[in-house]
């Protein structure tokens, strides 16, 4: 399936016509920065974004984009603590919109690493425009999750609909390769007990009891015969014969009274529920009553350390190019990832320096670039951190 419309161009005359960023550093914070480190951009992030195509010390190499991209919604955002603030415009709509952000993700699916993933937020306004096109830039068989995300509490709308709670993150890997480190969580909708009903006789240990089988028939051992038994029919064994031997050795797999093989998971080895793809904790400051920058779009740093967690490791490069008041690149920070951060907006560029500067451990390692419109740019100014 395709999108069709005005004004679309190939991946190749993208890649070829847009000219790379012209960039001058402007600020740097401490005596040891290099140019490998942590850096934060200012300007419109497309050539920004063609910049780090050519640069080998980029282009293949970042493992996690996480993007915050407008939404189409024709509005115009100003800082919720200073009103008169302005933040910036959201006033693409269309067959424009679809055509910018379509442009990004072409040039993002070039930076990402083979292993690599992206997560793009974006509310039902266009979410369902940008699915397709993600379809098209990093193929249907890379598309892993679309996730919703309780975004605000319950609404009273007196409008002829029901409450618009809800926004999307589209999860995409370049490919089948893709880094995971699967996400679980204690709590979930049942209780301890009612996760882990039966108690181990001789060990006095909590446990519940799943298959030891999975979907899919296999021609290698965990499709041979156990114990005189086959695997149901389309599944296999989950690991092979000699390890259900050797669990069953430790008093891990449990036998019914009809001679029906399954295995334990104990409470205390266990490390939680899968997370879904439904995520109801994550809702934005300003409905929280909690406020961090000011920053009008600032997203629940919470809902970032899941998915850096999940799709990258320490030391990995975690880039957002629509950067806003800062949250994935200072969630990065915390985490051990270096990062890459752009936004075109003056405001965000100010209120994310300010953040990473004010709380950061190593405040020697951020360098921000200018490559703005303007002629002065975007001047920030702190005490030097080399006699930190």
């Amino acid at each position: 399936m395709e999108l069709i419309y005005p004004g679309k161009i190939t991946r190749d005359e993208l890649l070829h016509q847009i000219a790379p960023a012209k960039m001058r550093r402007t600020s740097i914070f401490g005596e040891n920065c290099q140019i490998r480190k942590n850096r934060l951009y200012h300007g419109d992030n497309l050539p920004v974004l063609k910049t780090f195509y050519l640069d080998q010390e980029i282009c293949g190499r970042v493992q996690l984009v996480y993007i915050d991209p407008p939404y189409a919604s024709n509005q115009s955002f100003q800082h919720r603590k200073a009103l008169d603030t302005h933040a910036y415009h959201d006033d693409l709509s269309g067959a424009e919109y679809v055509e910018s952000l379509r442009r990004r993700l072409i040039v993002l699916r070039e930076l990402l690493a083979e292993d690599g993933a992206i997560y793009v937020h974006l509310d039902s306004n266009m979410a369902f425009h940008v699915k397709v096109i993600m379809d098209e830039i990093f193929g249907p068989s890379n598309f892993r999750n679309w996730i919703t995300r309780k975004k605000c509490h319950s609404k009273n709308y007196t409008r002829k609909q029901y409450g618009n709670v809800a926004d999307y993150i589209l999860f995409y890997s370049k490919s089948a390769k893709m880094k995971w480190n699967r996400p679980c969580e204690r709590e979930n909708i049942y209780t301890f007990e009612q996760r882990f009903p039966r108690i181990d006789k001789v060990t006095g240990r909590r446990y519940a009891l799943v298959p030891i089988h999975a979907p899919g028939t296999r021609n290698g051992a965990t499709g041979k015969p156990w114990r005189g038994m086959s695997p149901p029919a389309g599944k296999h064994w989950q690991v092979r014969p000699v390890e259900l031997d050797r669990l069953d050795a430790a008093g891990e797999i449990y036998w019914s009274p009809t001679g029906n093989p399954r295995r334990k998971i104990f409470a205390d080895q266990s490390m939680g529920v899968a997370v879904q793809d439904l995520w109801t904790k994550f809702m934005d400051f300003r409905n929280q009553n909690m406020k961090e920058t000011g920053y009008p779009t600032e997203k629940n740093g919470a809902l970032l350390r899941r998915i850096i967690k999940a799709s990258s490791d320490p030391g990995d490069v975690v880039l957002d190019c629509y950067c806003g008041s800062g949250t994935t690149l200072a969630v990065a920070r915390d985490l051990g990832r270096r990062w890459i951060g752009v936004d075109a907006s003056e405001l965000a560029i100010e209120t994310t320096a300010k953040r990473l500067q004010s709380k950061s451990k190593n405040a020697d390692q951020l360098l921000l670039f200018d490559s703005s419109a303007t002629e002065q740019g975007v001047t920030i100014t702190y005490e030097s951190s080399s006699s930190q």
